[in-house]
């Protein structure tokens, strides 16, 4: 009951002096409102600095989220920028094949047919790509296709739109074949892929009694027993690796191409009939 009694006279203390500092009665003196208002002054000024810091504080957060809004800005930017760089690393890229597909036409005496490459088909055995070209273009099945880094392979199937071709790393692709250095002839065959999945060839039916040495280069031989019409000199690839034939009459060598599927964006197809006469 006492607690109660308390809390009232509190209250109508706190009542009375709201009213001397608030409430213009002429029966109050100027003097006795600045000495109630000079004890509240301590309690006021802690208000207003409290206020001001949270104003403070405010003002500080909205300006970590400006800061926040700017760094997403400058974080999409950044993005764009990049993008618009590897357009243009690209773009160079695509130049600088173009170019040398180009050179590499002038430089060859037989006629050859340009084509974009617009599919692989690289599952397992690095098999085969297709040409957006076909039999209409001049395109004929069994054509050499080469590129400036060497041989690619011959035209499997040609329609009047499309040509398939079988790489030279596919089993079923064989070409009469010689190491430049000592002018040793042999017959090279797809051997499918690597461990690591790169295309690997095979130069067979080498004279056992001729030095092959590693780093060896291989190129086409120009002879046409193996069919195809390969012209003479196209490079295929080096060698690997020299192996003993298991006859013991002949050995052969592990060959890497050199156009590999992975970089190939334009090819050319020697055509049945040009300056050489390439049959």
């Amino acid at each position: 009951m006492a607690l109660r009694n308390k809390k009232i006279v509190y209250a109508v203390a706190a009542v009375l002096l709201l009213a001397v500092v608030f409430v213009p009665l002429p029966s109050l003196t100027l003097k006795g409102k600045g000495a109630v208002r000079g004890v509240m002054a301590p309690a006021e000024r802690g208000f207003s600095s409290v206020w001001k810091r949270l104003a403070d504080a405010g003002a500080a957060i909205r300006g970590m989220g400006g800061a926040a809004e700017k760094n997403r800005d400058l974080s999409l930017e950044l993005v764009r920028v990049q993008a618009e760089l590897s357009q243009l690393c690209d773009a160079e890229a695509d130049n600088e094949r173009l170019r040398r597909a180009f050179e590499f036409s002038r430089q060859k005496s037989y006629t050859m047919i340009p084509c974009n490459v617009v599919s692989r088909n690289i599952s397992g055995w690095w098999s085969t790509v297709r040409l957006g070209k076909g039999t209409r273009d001049g395109i004929e099945e069994n054509r050499p296709v080469i590129s400036p880094d060497g041989l690619v392979g011959k035209v499997a199937e040609a329609t009047p739109l499309t040509a398939e071709v079988l790489l030279v790393s596919d089993p079923a692709c064989r070409v009469s074949a010689k190491i430049s250095r000592s002018n040793t002839f042999g017959l090279v065959r797809g051997a499918g892929a690597n461990l690591k999945g790169l295309p690997m060839a095979r130069m067979e039916f080498i004279d056992k009694d001729k030095e092959v040495r590693v780093g060896d280069e291989v190129v086409t031989s120009g002879l046409s027993s193996a069919g195809g019409g390969f012209p003479k000199g196209v490079h295929i690839g080096y060698v690997d690796k020299v192996h003993r034939d298991d006859s013991g009459l002949y050995q052969y060598a592990e060959i890497i191409p050199r156009a590999t599927v992975g970089l190939l964006d334009y090819v050319f197809v020697v055509a049945a009939h040009g300056p050489e006469g390439v049959k």
